[in-house]
């Protein structure tokens, strides 16, 4: 009867723990009252289409995010900041994230990569969050690094290269998404050979309709 009771109050624990997290999600997926959003809802097909293009992460002025209310940016790290698995960063990316931190606006960056400290070690050196395993596009990766910015969606934005994780994981989550053109063109296989076809086509259907 004992162990009976005491899974019991280990099933119940479990379930309550849960339901926090769920609540915790809903919460942070809800603006604040008061608060604009600032970008449009990217529902159905338009889940995979960006709010703007950039062809470099430079051309995203710093006062332009804070027009929009943005107050913390996720960031992707391969063929958006760095080359592809490279640490390196050109001088002006580097000047790009200060001048965004001198602005108020927190960073944090969103890594697919569970086992690899590459990306703890740049955002260390870059003084924001990191959160590894991020699993893109699904949310929970981009609630978390929300969480560590202690930011909204509607205060949240995402740079990234990638249509099918970081664009698709960024509107699912009701951010600001913002593609950028890789830097190169070396990259996975599957991502070159799976993703880009499709990516192209769709973003070229986008622009035709004047989505982007």
């Amino acid at each position: 009867m004992s162990g009976r009771i005491q899974k019991s109050a280990a099933e119940q624990a479990h379930v309550a723990e849960a339901e926090q997290r769920e609540d915790a999600d809903r919460t942070a997926m809800r603006p604040p009252e008061g608060a604009s959003p600032g970008h449009p809802e990217r529902a159905g097909a338009l889940a995979f289409c960006p709010h703007r293009m950039v062809d470099a992460v430079t051309q995203i002025a710093p006062e332009e995010l804070k027009g929009r209310g943005i107050e913390g940016l996720i960031l992707d790290l391969d063929n958006t900041l760095v080359l592809w698995r490279k640490e390196e960063m050109t001088e002006e990316v580097l000047a790009w994230l200060q001048a965004l931190q001198q602005t108020g606006i927190q960073l944090c960056i969103l890594s697919n990569s569970l086992f690899g400290k590459r990306s703890a070690r740049m955002a260390e050196r870059l003084g924001c969050h990191c959160v590894r395993g991020a699993r893109k596009p699904g949310r929970r990766g981009f609630l978390r690094a929300m969480a560590e910015m202690k930011t909204s969606p509607a205060r949240t934005a995402i740079v990234g290269d990638q249509m099918f994780t970081d664009i698709l994981g960024g509107n699912r989550s009701g951010i600001y998404t913002i593609m950028v053109r890789p830097l190169h063109r070396r990259e996975f296989i599957y991502t070159k050979f799976v993703s880009r076809p499709p990516e192209r086509l769709l973003l070229r259907w986008f622009r035709k309709r004047g989505h982007i």
